[in-house]
């Protein structure tokens, strides 16, 4: 989601300007988005530019309140029934250093899964630590934390099914020239 987008749909919900749209999109995501309040108003500026939000002064305080437009209204609902695109969702750093590895030699695919399932592992486990705490029942940090402990847990599959491609297919090594042996440059590390 971006910060338009969020921003359209709590004005659809009531008028409002934008500290009160910041901490309400803040709370709304279980405040696991810190968001720039200059940023939040930058983007205001864009949706009022393009015929999505409109302002007005409130109540003579000099606060800017602002409004959804109709356009903006049909905007934000697009938005919320549209799939998401997993593959589209950023770069998948660790698929690119896994590809990397196996294509330049530089290092063993095998290590940097070895590394990731470590690391995604203690994540895990401390997202169900997390999730167990009862003393946050807040809906929004409960259902963040499921994605989370599910994405770990994806994630640690999809490792497993490519150390297993690897198994069957091992990557045919490149020889690197350098300065010195490989171990010093894996010592180095």
């Amino acid at each position: 989601m971006g910060l338009k987008e969020g921003l359209l749909c709590l004005l659809v919900k009531e008028d409002a300007h934008g500290y009160q749209l910041k901490s309400e999109l803040e709370a709304t995501t279980g405040d696991t988005w810190q968001i720039n309040i200059g940023q939040v108003y930058t983007t205001l500026q864009r949706l009022e530019r393009d015929g999505l939000v409109e302002s007005t002064e409130s109540n003579g305080d000099g606060r800017v309140v602002y409004t959804v437009t109709e356009t903006g209204r049909e905007e934000a609902t697009k938005w919320l029934t549209r799939p998401v695109d997993l593959a589209a969702s950023g770069r998948d750093e660790i698929s690119l250093k896994i590809l990397m590895a196996m294509r330049s030699g530089v290092g063993d695919p095998r290590r940097v899964i070895e590394k990731q399932r470590g690391s995604t592992m203690g994540m895990l486990q401390d997202f169900t630590a997390l999730k167990s705490d009862a003393s946050n029942p807040d809906f929004a940090w409960q259902i963040y934390l499921d994605r989370l402990i599910f994405s770990a847990e994806a994630e640690l599959r999809w490792l497993e099914r490519v150390e297993s491609r690897l198994e069957e297919n091992p990557p045919t090594p490149i020889a690197l020239e350098v300065n010195g042996p490989v171990e010093e440059m894996e010592e180095a590390r």
